[in-house]
């Protein structure tokens, strides 16, 4: 499975925001963003900024999606495609079905403090979904899925852990968290309120249809 290697904080720097790919550490002093000599686009031409084309709006805006949800291209491509079978709005159904990703899921669980760090809790095998451990961080969880941990004290250990450290975390609508077992269930579909990226996907959309 090929995956991005490369520092984090540059792809932030690429998009101009915050993509929390580095979990609490973007909310302190520390991130790039925060700091105005590394505020600029990466790259020797960085500090240069010209009026956008607007296939270049359009590019970043699609770029932002992947980066946020830790896609490749090929990935992303799959989603859209799904997306565009669908009979609603397209981009907002596109973000739906990312939302449901493994991942994401044990992301807004609190359960990982990225999404970087709930693939590697996933693929480590310290997640179980209905009563089955999984590997798979892309799979897409649906109504009356239940998540739970794998019956190891490491893996009890690292969540807890986890959840303790942040409490005041609040987990949305859609997710029902029994912090004290840990286990979680899914009770409802995102919405694109649920969505915690400013990104206007129709011009995604437009992007991808091109």
């Amino acid at each position: 499975m090929s995956r991005y290697l490369g520092p984090s904080c540059r792809l932030c720097r690429r998009e101009g925001m915050k993509l929390m790919l580095k979990g609490g550490r973007c909310e302190t002093a520390k991130c790039a963003i925060e700091k105005r000599e590394r505020s600029m686009a990466p790259g020797q031409h960085g500090w240069r900024r010209g009026r956008k084309s607007d296939y270049a709006v359009r590019l970043r805006e699609k770029q932002k999606v992947k980066r946020f949800y830790g896609l490749m291209e090929r990935q992303f491509k799959a989603y859209f495609h799904q997306a565009e079978r669908g009979t609603g709005n397209t981009g907002q159904d596109l973000l739906r079905l990312l939302e449901r990703r493994l991942d994401n899921v044990v992301y807004k669980l609190n359960f990982a403090s990225s999404r970087k760090s709930a693939r590697q809790l996933i693929t480590h095998g310290h997640l179980c979904l209905n009563g089955r451990r999984v590997d798979v961080p892309d799979l897409l969880v649906k109504i009356g899925d239940k998540i739970t941990l794998k019956n190891s004290d490491k893996s009890r250990k690292i969540v807890k852990e986890h959840l303790e450290s942040n409490p005041n975390f609040v987990v949305q609508g859609w997710l029902q968290l029994d912090a004290a077992k840990p286990m979680a269930t899914v009770v409802g579909l995102p919405t694109r309120d649920d969505v915690q990226l400013a990104v206007e996907e129709q011009l995604v959309v437009e992007f991808c249809s091109r």
